[in-house]
Formats: structure tokens, sequence, C-alpha cells
């Protein structure tokens, strides 16, 4: 079995990290490049870096927060936010990230993430999916979780995988803040539909909600962001349950 990854996330608006509770009532959580810092030093296996109001504010990515990140920090990288072309895609592995994560661009144009995993790779690739759920399945939100769109999730997450996605980063908008636990019927569905790696986000409070959701939710790799930036719970001690519980990660 291949190594389960735990990978903090970065929420970043106006140069801070943040975080809320599906998507609203942001609060500051610190500076981002002192907790990627922190983050590579503690032993997390990646990190990524969202700059969560890009896309709905029309601008590209804060570059230099990323170089600032890329030098800081001894582990993968991913960054998000305010990606629609290829040469965004260009500046932002020149600033030092290793992957980035597409989401509202691909979703406004699929041909885009062909486009994209052909010029760099599909293992640069990461598409992210903010998901809702609506009459007995999920939508697709975009531009950080302020628009609705008509895809079906499911639809989408095996159409991605068909274009030249590498991964997938699968947010539950209904869960993400409320540290209640990741929505494993859609991580479960969706990883049941492809067959590329899936990193599930949007849920994490305590170390049992890490464990099901690679257990129950055959995620690939647990994104989590609050529970790391409040130092309520730390990577060792999540890497060492994990291992307890026969479940392989990299210490």
């Amino acid at each position: 079995m291949l190594t389960k990854r735990i990978i903090p996330c970065l929420d970043v608006k106006d140069g801070r990290t943040v975080k809320g509770t599906k998507f609203r009532n942001l609060r500051d959580a610190g500076d981002p490049v002192e907790l990627a810092a922190r983050y590579s030093d503690e032993g997390a296996d990646e990190l990524v870096f969202l700059d969560i109001s890009a896309s709905r504010e029309g601008r590209k990515t804060f570059l230099s927060v990323v170089e600032r990140i890329a030098k800081a920090i001894q582990i993968p990288f991913t960054v998000g936010g305010g990606i629609g072309a290829l040469d965004d895609i260009l500046r932002v592995l020149d600033a030092g990230a290793d992957k980035v994560s597409l989401n509202t661009a691909v979703v406004l144009r699929p041909e885009f993430l062909r486009e994209a995993s052909l010029a760099v790779g599909s293992q640069s690739i990461v598409v992210a999916i903010d998901a809702k759920r609506e009459n007995g399945g999920w939508n697709v939100w975009i531009k950080g979780g302020a628009e609705r769109t008509s895809l079906d999730v499911l639809t989408w997450a095996t159409r991605t995988a068909n274009l030249g996605a590498g991964e997938l980063l699968v947010t539950s908008m209904d869960t993400d803040g409320t540290r209640t636990g990741y929505d494993l019927d859609l991580l479960r569905t969706i990883s049941d539909l492809v067959r590329i790696p899936l990193i599930a986000s949007g849920g994490a409070g305590t170390k049992e909600h890490i464990k099901q959701a690679i257990v129950d939710g055959k995620a690939d790799a647990v994104l989590a962001a609050s529970i790391f930036h409040y130092q309520e719970i730390s990577l060792s001690d999540i890497k060492r349950y994990l291992h307890e519980n026969n479940i392989p990660v990299r210490v």
C-alpha cells in the first residue's frame, strides 16, 4: 500500500492565512510563510497554498508570497487561485511550486485542463473540486465557493480524470471548517469512479477523522487547516496515530 500523505492547507487572502466555516466567516490564522516553514519542519508530506479570492477578484496569484514560501520549505508545494492560462502555470512553477491547483478556469473551459497536462505533465496538475450537497447529489461550485454551477460533481470528477488531471482535491463545502469530519460518502463515491489519487478536504477535527477519510473515504491524502493552524493536533501525533492503526505514513 502506498504511503498516505498529510497535507496542511494555507488559504490566503490579502497576504494572510485565513480559515472560515463553509467558506464563510474568515478569521486570521497567521503569516503564510511562517506557517509553511513550521509545517515543513514538523514533517508535513506536502503543502497546499490557495489564493482563495484571486478568481473571484479576477486577478493572478500573489507570486511574491509563493516565492517566499518555496524558499522556506523542503517539501512538495501546490499552488492554486487565479490560474487561468498556461503562462500563469509556468510562472507559478518558476516561482517554486511543484504543482498547480486548477478549479474555476477548467470548469469554465475544460480544454484548458488537457492543454495544461500536455504542457507540464499531469503529475503537476491538481484539479480542485468544491462540492455542495443538493438533491441527493453534489454540485460543483467555483470562484472560491461564491458561484454555483450546474455541474454534477461525479460527472465532473470523471471528466477531469479523462482530461489529464494528475490528482483531485475534493472539498466538501458542507463540512468545511465544521470539524465534524469529512464527507465520507462524497470521497468514497469519487474514489470508486476515478483511478487517480484523491485528496480529502473539509471537516477535520480529530485524528479519527483523518483515519476515516483514508479508511472509509478511500482517500490517498488528507488535507487539513484549522487543527494545524491553531496547534490543536500536531502532525507527529496524527502520523503516530495512523501508524498505530496500520496505515502507512512517512515518519
